[in-house]
């Protein structure tokens, strides 16, 4: 049973740093694109960035130079480092992976940017 499940969020300064990590199990995790993305009340969803089995990534253009995704093949994690924070990037984050017709949520984490 395919699962993702996040960690990291919290609530930090503007101009502060956050890391967040999703964790897969049950799905053969170097074949997926694994992607981050976030919805702020009120807003669709949107992409923050991904990066492919092969490790090419992109991003929103939002938090392009801000936010880098990477993904750890033998611990089956995908990170997005945050950094430079803005209150704008206020939203949930969601972990996604991907693959063919398959294609898996986590449950969100709060990221919170206020003074």
């Amino acid at each position: 049973q395919a699962q993702l499940v996040e960690s990291g969020g919290g609530l930090v300064q503007p101009g502060g740093s956050l890391r967040l990590s999703c964790a897969a199990s049950g799905i053969p995790f170097s074949r997926y694109t694994m992607a981050w993305y976030r919805q702020a009340p009120g807003k669709e969803r949107e992409l923050v960035a991904a990066v492919t089995g092969t490790g090419h990534t992109n991003y929103g253009e939002s938090v392009k130079g801000r936010f880098t995704i990477t993904r750890d093949t033998a611990k089956n994690t995908v990170n997005l480092q945050m950094n430079s924070l803005k209150p704008e990037d206020t939203a949930v984050y969601y972990c996604n992976g991907r693959w063919f017709a398959n294609n898996y949520w986590g449950q969100g984490t709060q990221v919170t940017v206020s003074s």
